[in-house]
């Protein structure tokens, strides 16, 4: 995320032949009902054209958002709470100050934490997880709420407390007799770090002579939130080629008519649409040119003939991101064909995209795969740079990060987590080359596409990648 491109006109093409529309209908619906197959990778040829998918109704939408998160809490969960030994984990918060993860455990008829809102998570003997709720509501049956089974202290006794939430909350540690508490308290993961200094401050007195049971696991948060069910792909690629049919008639003569429309009447024209479709999105669309000749460097710049557009574009819906980038071209007078510079260098940000998702091997951390990947680039004598990030509940989602634009030699810390089996990931980054119908002078083709590594760790597009640039005539 951002950047910016340029509208791409819509050119008519050639009927599609009935046998291959059905074909790509059904290699689109595989896998859609059963969630054993949910994210079972398909192949949608090139020259098929993105369909637009217009949301379900807002109840079913919710419908289908309370059985993720249900799955996620029932499945995910407890396994991660064995895998970092976490007995019980505390997620305390006020309105309009939730904690990252309030967004991954609640019904899609919440909207804020309420007042304060504390969830209590209790591993049990037989691995399953009780989960309490004090304050708030039960998120549609995912939670019990707490209600005390002792009398209601008076007196002294409820000036002590203060808030009666902070009593129960030591009552139900005292009854559990938890070994390890973990609190989300991290330098490095905004994702761990949910607790506001005061929020802290209350919650450790509350706890007492167990506060010393408190234990600092952030990737208990981290990969939480990271770690997708497959019920939640099918939802997803549907997004995800509406995506791309946007950006098709963004980048169509539908939208742009060259030496007339600017880069920011395409911006606004993708927010509209995004609007209109009942999407949203959770940053400003980038669009802009290269050219063989200068770009003006400040203002709305007219799009011409012979320039390559480009766009930084994410939408969000039933709470899930995407980030894309995609590139176009605007033919010149008497063309026919993109210039093989221009396609040289999209080819190179395809190779750069196959070698990336190769080396993010289950397991490996961020770094590892960024050092891989350069070190496959350079002996193939590419010049470019990677910058993936993993995305789904967040734009900019839990999990390793594959680089940054600035830093190529790997990133402390938030590169250093590993590369989990059930992610998504926006496989971003650019190709820089020389093109010769620009007199020598390099363009950046820059390419943002959505992919997953499925439950055994294999990778896949969601829907599919830009291979062929869209076009305006």
């Amino acid at each position: 995320m951002p950047a910016t491109r340029a509208p791409a006109v819509r050119r008519v093409l050639p009927p599609v032949p009935a046998a291959l529309a059905l074909v790509a209908m059904a290699t689109l619906g595989a896998g859609l009902t059963s969630p054993t197959s949910a994210q079972a990778p398909v192949h949608v040829p090139a020259d098929v054209p993105a369909r637009y998918h217009p949301l379900p109704t807002v109840r079913e939408q919710a419908k289908e958002m309370q059985e993720w998160v249900e799955a996620r809490l029932t499945r995910v969960l407890p396994a991660l709470l064995e895998e970092y030994d976490a007995e019980m984990w505390i997620l305390s918060m006020r309105e309009y100050g939730e904690d990252p993860v309030f967004w991954s455990i609640i019904s899609p008829t919440t909207f804020a934490a309420r007042r304060r809102s504390i969830y209590v998570f209790t591993r049990r003997g037989d691995g399953t997880v009780e989960r309490l709720a004090l304050g708030g509501t039960s998120q549609g049956g995912l939670f019990e709420i707490y209600r005390s089974p002792h009398p209601t202290p008076t007196g002294e006794e409820a000036e002590l407390w203060g808030d009666e939430q902070w009593r129960l909350l030591h009552e139900i540690v005292q009854d559990r007799d938890p070994e390890s508490i973990v609190l989300n308290i991290d330098d490095t993961w905004a994702f761990s770090d949910g607790l506001g200094s005061g929020e802290r401050e209350a919650l450790e007195a509350a706890l007492g002579a167990f506060a010393t049971r408190v234990k600092r696991e952030p990737f208990l948060a981290v990969d939480y939130i990271a770690t997708r069910v497959p019920e939640m792909m099918p939802r997803y690629r549907k997004i995800e080629e509406t995506v791309h049919a946007i950006i098709a008639e963004a980048f169509s003569n539908s939208v742009i008519t060259p030496g007339r429309t600017t880069t920011e009447d395409v911006v606004w024209w993708l927010r509209q649409k995004v609007n209109d479709l009942g999407y949203g999105t959770w940053f400003q669309p980038s669009v802009s040119v290269q050219r063989e000749g200068e770009v003006p460097g400040e203002g709305p710049v007219v799009i011409q003939r012979g320039d390559l557009l480009w766009t930084d574009f994410g939408v969000v819906a039933q709470r899930l991101k995407t980030d894309t980038q995609h590139l176009g071209y605007v033919f010149r007078e008497g063309e026919t064909d993109v210039p093989a510079g221009l396609k040289a260098c999209l080819a190179a940000a395809n190779r750069m995209q196959d070698i990336q998702m190769e080396e993010m091997h289950p397991w490996r951390t961020g770094n590892e795969a960024l050092h891989a990947a350069l070190a496959r680039m350079e002996a193939e004598g590419i010049t470019g740079s990677l910058y993936s990030h993993p995305i789904g509940d967040h734009g900019h989602g839990a999990g390793p990060l594959i680089g940054l634009w600035d830093r190529q030699e790997g990133v402390p810390g938030r590169g250093d987590a590993k590369i989990r089996p059930s992610s998504w990931f926006s496989i971003e980054l650019q190709a820089t080359l020389p093109i010769p119908e620009w007199g020598g002078k390099t363009a950046s083709c820059r390419q943002e596409e959505e992919a997953y590594l499925d439950e055994d760790g294999a990778r896949h597009w969601v829907f599919r990648r830009q291979e062929r640039h869209h076009l305006v005539w």
